[in-house]
């Protein structure tokens, strides 16, 4: 492990090096050339950090989107290192495969609610829900992790002003809808909130539009609560993945299909003649190799989430990703974007 951590710092200290001289020779600045180095000098401090865990014990947990995916995973991992869990479903009753596995394990700390998170009845249902199952309600939530969401994809000219704001309504205002309902709680307990972003929630990508814009709102929206939280002693950290979509199942070929005669049919003739039925069957096909890309492997969402929700010293951004992806980050959000885009988009 101390041959481990002196070779990140000292691949910390050298890749400014590796990064900026190409850059100066391109004709880049100085100052982000700085700047590149002393986002690295940060990342190096922060990995020299002591960490300490906190006790579990007694402490609740509220995560959104628990049906499947990261939330259904992440509200099974908690309860098995103590926490009493609260996993907020879509679908419950017998629509709902995922609340009734949860609700099969048949624990006290294990209490599943119905919750959409783009309802404001529902939301206030779930707060008074846990008003009322919290053994001790008045030390507050320790936890919230907004991490329901939807995903979308296609071009500009082919997503609709309905499908932005119908992304937006789930991935952005739910979590600001739910945060907001629950802050009073976490605020008791000088808890953490935790919110689920992703890589796109700081860098751009064709064709993803959409989802880009609500990870970019709920970023920002993070960053603002959580300068406003540090006088209530509570933590406001973001999780930004990468590619797990092999993992979390968020596309299959039928939502592709069905996006794709959406986008189609909900253009222009204009824009249908310009772009071309060949290319847009092109970008289709595309989006349908994702489908079983990315790490298949959930657990290093699911450990971030769980250390941001016990160190005594959580990081303000985790970035489970592989290494090309961190360094295409890295590039994209500390590089000219002239060169950036040149190395990445044309």
């Amino acid at each position: 492990a101390g041959r481990w951590g002196r070779a990140r710092a000292l691949a910390l200290l050298l890749l400014p090096l590796a990064l900026g001289l190409p850059l100066l020779l391109l004709g880049g600045s100085p100052a982000a050339l700085l700047g590149l180095g002393g986002a690295l000098l940060l990342g190096l401090l922060r990995a020299l950090r002591p960490r300490a865990a906190l006790p579990v014990d007694g402490k609740a947990v509220l995560i959104t989107g628990c049906d499947k995916g990261f939330g259904h995973a992440l509200a099974k991992q908690l309860h098995a290192q103590g926490f009493t869990v609260f996993a907020g479903c879509l679908l419950t009753g017998e629509n709902g495969d995922g609340a009734r596995e949860l609700e099969s394990m048949k624990s006290d700390r294990m209490k599943v609610l119905q919750l959409n998170v783009c309802s404001d009845q529902e939301v206030a249902q779930a707060v008074e829900f846990l008003k009322n199952n919290l053994k001790e309600p008045e030390k507050g939530l320790w936890g919230l992790v907004n991490n329901a969401g939807v995903s979308a994809f296609g071009e500009v000219e082919f997503t609709s002003i309905d499908k932005y704001k119908e992304v937006a309504d789930v991935n952005l205002w739910g979590t600001v809808r739910v945060t907001k309902a629950f802050l009073p709680l976490v605020r008791r307990a000088k808890g953490r909130v935790v919110n689920i972003t992703s890589m796109l929630g700081r860098m751009a990508s064709p064709s993803r539009s959409s989802y880009c814009v609500s990870k970019f709102g709920v970023s920002a929206f993070s960053d603002c609560l959580r300068q406003e939280m540090y006088r209530w002693g509570v933590r406001v950290i973001l999780i930004e993945p990468s590619n797990f979509v092999a993992a979390t199942g968020i596309l299959t070929c039928e939502s592709i299909e069905a996006q794709a005669e959406e986008l189609w049919s909900g253009t222009s003739k204009t824009v249908q003649e310009d772009y071309g039925k060949s290319y847009f069957t092109r970008q289709i096909t595309l989006m349908k190799s994702f489908i079983n890309s990315g790490l298949k492997d959930m657990s290093l969402v699911l450990n971030d989430i769980t250390d941001a929700l016990t160190s005594k010293y959580p990081y303000t951004r985790y970035n489970p990703m592989e290494a090309h992806w961190r360094v295409r980050l890295t590039v994209i959000t500390h590089l000219p974007t002239a060169v950036a885009d040149w190395l990445y988009i044309y």
